[in-house]
């Protein structure tokens, strides 16, 4: 299978590797589950958070340094800081990683990690090559292992309560899908970081950053697919003059199954510090959530409208599970990570106690699409989405 760019390290077929004590699908595991995190960020901090949140130890840490793996360690009371995440992936210390690096590395770090038998939570966008995140995904497949990816909007319950209306038909056929996901961090000029780069990023930075949740979430929620789309791109001058990544996508497009729909993706929007927002327009209803709003969910229909507020005793079963503490206690996105986090050691342990979780093809299958995008922005035409 071609592989290109930096991302172009892993391959399709592998041998399973050894079983580990530490996670046997034939029954709970010996021990608990040893995780290390590569990547000291904000993302990586988010990550910890979770997987302590599941009693799960966390043994080690690193970073874009040794340095800053021993100060990280150090600060968040983690024992070990590996030297590089190269080491981290590999140790025989360890049974679940976490990569929370910059973009360019996760198909390398992923690699590394299946092929030393270990099960890998690995931050979005997977690659930056759909040849390559095609590549991983099967990799994961063959080796037994657990490769999970965090589209953990999904983990919201009142998002999951948006799916069940729509599976079990009280909103009706699904006519129209439209929403935006909206931040401001890069709307000063001034504004810079690892994912403006075109190397460390990828060649997409909204759309692959934040539009892949919105349109993994919409589409999880629907059960349509995204199968033909047309989008504009816009970047905004940087000081300096420095090259840099997309800021904000508009999209229109069509699903597998007749439904049409729109999205804006935006870095670049004063006063919105993480707007996913979406509304699913069916025959009989209109279901919308907001995930800066997350305790409730709006049900509109010809005759009345209607705030269904998160409360376990009145959600479908799927949204209850997700429902950890009674109405009127609120609920959020460290809430979502956790919930995620447990799911995949329950896949790891093999207890059946989990819910499904996104994986590497569900990860995959946001890169194609994102590659779908820029090369509609690119040519100004409709694109098919694989």
């Amino acid at each position: 299978m071609a592989t290109s760019g930096r991302d172009s390290h892993a391959a399709p077929h592998a041998s399973p590797p050894h079983a580990s004590p530490h996670a046997s699908p034939q029954g709970p595991p010996t021990a608990p589950l040893r995780t290390a995190i590569a990547g000291a960020g904000m993302i990586g901090r988010v990550h910890l958070d979770a997987v302590r949140r599941t009693g799960a130890p966390v043994v080690g840490i690193s970073a874009s340094t040794p340095a800053r793996a021993k100060e990280a360690a150090a600060a968040l009371g983690v024992d070990r800081a590996f030297d590089s995440s190269e080491e981290l992936v590999t140790s025989d210390e360890v049974d679940v990683v976490h990569l929370c690096t910059p973009n360019d590395v996760h198909a390398r770090l992923a690699e590394l990690a299946l092929r030393a038998g270990k099960h890998v939570v690995c931050e979005k966008p997977l690659t930056t090559s759909p040849a390559t995140a095609d590549a991983l995904a099967e990799l994961a497949a063959s080796s037994g292992r657990v490769a999970a990816v965090p589209f953990v909007y999904r983990y919201h319950p009142m998002a999951a309560e948006a799916r069940a209306r729509v599976r079990d038909g009280r909103a009706g056929e699904v006519r129209l899908v439209h929403g935006h996901y909206l931040q401001d961090w890069l709307s000063e000029p001034g504004d810079t970081n690892w994912r403006v780069d075109a190397v460390a990023g990828g060649p997409s930075r909204a759309f692959a950053d934040i539009g892949s949740h919105w349109c993994d979430l919409v589409e999880w929620v629907t059960g349509h697919r995204i199968s033909e789309l047309t989008a504009v791109t816009q970047t905004v001058p940087r000081d300096g003059g420095r090259p840099a990544t997309e800021d904000a996508v508009q999209l229109l497009f069509r699903t597998d199954l007749g439904a049409t729909g729109s999205v804006t993706v935006s870095q670049i929007s004063p006063g919105r510090k993480n707007r996913l927002w979406f509304e699913v327009d069916g025959a009989r209803t209109a279901l919308a959530f907001d995930q800066e709003n997350p305790e409730s969910l709006f049900v509109g229909s010809r005759g009345e409208n209607a705030t269904v507020l998160r409360d376990p005793a009145l959600l479908s079963p799927e949204a209850a599970r997700l429902s950890v503490v009674p109405g009127g206690h609120p609920m959020g996105y460290l809430d979502c990570f956790a919930a995620f986090v447990r799911d995949v050691h329950a896949a790891i342990r093999g207890d059946g106690a989990g819910g499904a979780f996104p994986t590497f093809d569900d990860a995959a299958r946001m890169v194609r699409l994102t590659e779908a995008v820029l090369r509609s922005a690119a040519d100004r035409s409709w694109k098919e989405v694989s």
